[in-house]
This record gives C-alpha cells, sequence and structure tokens, in this order.
C-alpha cells in the first residue's frame, strides 16, 4: 500500500485544509486528555514550518446527530489545541456558510482556522457531495491526519479527497506503515494476542490474519466460548452460545493451516463480576460451576510470554481479563510488560488495550500504540479503509 503523504506535497504558498481526530473526552469544559491534538502536532507544524502556508482545520466531538448543539462546541478544543501549538488558534463560529468564507479568505501565512464541529451538519456522516465540495473550497491541498475515523466514509475524510490533491499525514503514514505489513508480509514468527469481551467482535480480525500469523492468543472474555467447543467447563464465564459453531469452525481452519492456538489453562475466578469481588486462584483446566473467570492464571500467562519471547511480530488488540478491576488486572498488565521488553516490531490497537499500555505507563516501549479503536480493528480484519484509500498512489 503506497499512500501519498505531505512529504510528497508542494505545501509552500498553499492554503492547506487537515481532518484531525481531536475528539477528545472533556469535563467541566476542559480537555481531560489532549492524547489525540499531540499526535497531530508533528503534521501541523510541518506545514505551518512552510513558507506561506494557512491551515484550516476540521474534526469532529462526540455526537451531535447532525446539529448544532453547542454542547459539543469545540471552543475548549480550541484553547488547548492553541497552548499545545504555541501560537494563535481561531474558532470559526460554523462549519460551512458566508462568515467562514471571509474568515478562510483572511487567512495570513502561518495563521491557523479551526471549523466548528463538522458533525453539527447531517451532510458529514452523509458524505454529501455538495457539503464536501464547499469544505473543499477552504483549502489548495488535503491532509488526512485523523486514522480513527479513516473506517468512515464521511465528506471531511473521503468526500473531500475527490475535490483536492490528497495527502497522509505522518499519524495515518505511521499506522499504515505499522499495520500493513501485518496483514501482507509481517517478520516471523509472527504472534497475535487477541482478547476482548465477545468473539462476535473480534472473529473477522481472527479469520483474517490466520492469513500470516504464527501463533494465536485467544484471551479475554472471549476465550471462553472457544474452551467450550473443546469440553471444558466454563462455570458463569461470559458465553456466546450463537457462535459455538463459528468458534469450532475457526479452530479446525487454524489446525488446518498449522497455526497455534493459545487458550487459557488456568484462571483466576471470583463468585460475582465486582471490582470488590475475592480473586480465587483455579489451577486446573475447567472453572467451577458456581464461579466465572474474571481474568488468566500464571500458567497462561507465562505461555504467552513464551511465545513472545521468540516473536518478530506482536500484534495485540483486546484485553485478557477485566484490567479495569485491580484483581483481575495481573494478565493483562503480564502481556503489557512482555511486549515492553520485547525485541520484536510490537503493534498495539484497540481501545481497551491501548488504555491498559497506558495505565501501565508502557506506551513508549511499545514500536506503534494505534490511535484508532474501529479503525485499526477493521484494519486488521482486512478491510478497506476510505479514508486510507482516498489517500493511495494512483
Amino acid at each position: 500500500m503506497k499512500l501519498n503523504t505531505i512529504e510528497d506535497a508542494k505545501l509552500e504558498g498553499k492554503r492547506v485544509l487537515i481532518r484531525v481526530d481531536f475528539n477528545v473526552p472533556l469535563k467541566d469544559g476542559v480537555v481531560t486528555d489532549d492524547t489525540r491534538i499531540v499526535a497531530a502536532l508533528p503534521t501541523v507544524k510541518h506545514i505551518l514550518g512552510k513558507k506561506g502556508t494557512s491551515l484550516v482545520v476540521m474534526t469532529h466531538l462526540g455526537r451531535p446527530k447532525g446539529q448544532k448543539n453547542m454542547e459539543f462546541s469545540l471552543a475548549p478544543v480550541a484553547r488547548r489545541f492553541e497552548e499545545l501549538l504555541g501560537s494563535p488558534v481561531k474558532l470559526a463560529s460554523d462549519v460551512i456558510g458566508s462568515q467562514v468564507k471571509e474568515d478562510v479568505a483572511s487567512l495570513k501565512p502561518g495563521e491557523v482556522l479551526l471549523l466548528e464541529n463538522v458533525r453539527f451538519y447531517k451532510e458529514e456522516e452523509a458524505n454529501d457531495p455538495a457539503f464536501a465540495k464547499e469544505l473543499a473550497s477552504f483549502g489548495d491541498i488535503y491532509v488526512n491526519d485523523a486514522f480513527g475515523t479513516a473506517h468512515r466514509a464521511h465528506a471531511s475524510t473521503e468526500g473531500v479527497a475527490h475535490f483536492l490533491p490528497a495527502y497522509a499525514g505522518y499519524l495515518i503514514e505511521k499506522e499504515v506503515r505499522f499495520m500493513a505489513p501485518l496483514l501482507e508480509n509481517p517478520a516471523h514468527p509472527f504472534v497475535a494476542i487477541i482478547g476482548g469481551a465477545k468473539v462476535s467482535s473480534k472473529i473477522t480480525v481472527l479469520e483474517s490474519l490466520l492469513k500470516t500469523v504464527d501463533t494465536i492468543v485467544i484471551g479475554g472474555g472471549m476465550a471462553y466460548t472457544f474452551l467450550k467447543v473443546q469440553g471444558r467447563e466454563i462455570g458463569g464465564s461470559l458465553f456466546e452460545p450463537d457462535y459455538i459453531g463459528t468458534a469450532e469452525s475457526f479452530l479446525k481452519k487454524a489446525e488446518d493451516k498449522g497455526v497455534k492456538v493459545i487458550l487459557p489453562v488456568d484462571y483466576v475466578c471470583a463468585s460475582e463480576f465486582s471490582e470488590t469481588a475475592v480473586p480465587v486462584y483455579v489451577d486446573a483446566p475447567d472453572v467451577p460451576a458456581d464461579m466465572m473467570s474474571l481474568d488468566i492464571g500464571p500458567k497462561t500467562t507465562q505461555l504467552i510470554i513464551d511465545a513472545i519471547s521468540t516473536a518478530k511480530s506482536v500484534v495485540w488488540n483486546g484485553p485478557m481479563g477485566v484490567f479495569e478491576f485491580e484483581a483481575f488486572a495481573k494478565g493483562t498488565l503480564a502481556v503489557a510488560q512482555a511486549l515492553a521488553a520485547s525485541s520484536a516490531v510490537t503493534v498495539v490497537g484497540g481501545g481497551d488495550s491501548v488504555a491498559a499500555i497506558n495505565k501501565f505507563g508502557l506506551a513508549d516501549k511499545i514500536s506503534h500504540v494505534s490511535t484508532g479503536g474501529g479503525a485499526s480493528l477493521e484494519f486488521l480484519e482486512g478491510k478497506e479503509l476510505p479514508g486510507i484509500v482516498a489517500l493511495e498512489a494512483k
């Protein structure tokens, strides 16, 4: 996959229209986590560093459902963006319209205008061509650096690219550089660690990875449906009876392809799903009938660590247990620490896995931590992401 990137663009003297992902959490009108804003700064600064460039910035925030709901105004985001950038950021009063056109036309070199929330208009999510064309009129060049929304064919992520020369920012370029080889030509041995709650949300990822992976670790709540297929007792653990056939079919495919599948062999259980539940270690292949498993045990953890220790490529998507509860976070923590210590190319994607890596303070020890939850999942599923396809070199 070859993208047109900002390194290929002639930016000097141009007004650049950029789509970023500043969909950040707020509390009392203040940004509480500015990770996504910080992640876009290298691209923003590169553009503004070119002689005579100005910048028009687009993003969404929350789910205003196509209405101008000022609860979702970008005003707090503009303030934090300005602080981090170290230069003024003007917030437009709207997304399109005559006043916005005036604001854009008056931009001087080095100046930044942030449009209001693009999802104030239902035409954004509908990828309305007229709306996309009006957005495109604000720039000479389009740059997309919003990987987190690249799986959506929206006006600001895909539609605009039909009207302007389109390029990937550094963040999207990095995402593709690390993620694409996992599906095309990874360094072997390649280990995939897939966790999370449900088989239904991850089965497409598992089947896609079968094409290139050597070992698949299945953890989290989804593991117990696979264990049930193997005749194990799972007590009150999470279970999707409708996916028994799917799980059985997957295990057969893995066996046919010679892919090793690691499932839990011991557990940390509790009698109830609660943060205050007392953890009980079960050193057996079956979960007691009056208990539910909320984490993997030390023997399973060691199997995963051993697999990581010999790997050249590792992707991790989904926690091993209920890591939000301190008593059931050890399995997820151990996997995170093993990845941090590994010399392999390590890629972590998916909201909960990224949250775990950040919670344990290990993000800087991972080769690549993806910024896109749904987008990274769909990428691993082998799906085409509209926002990425629009940036491919023709």
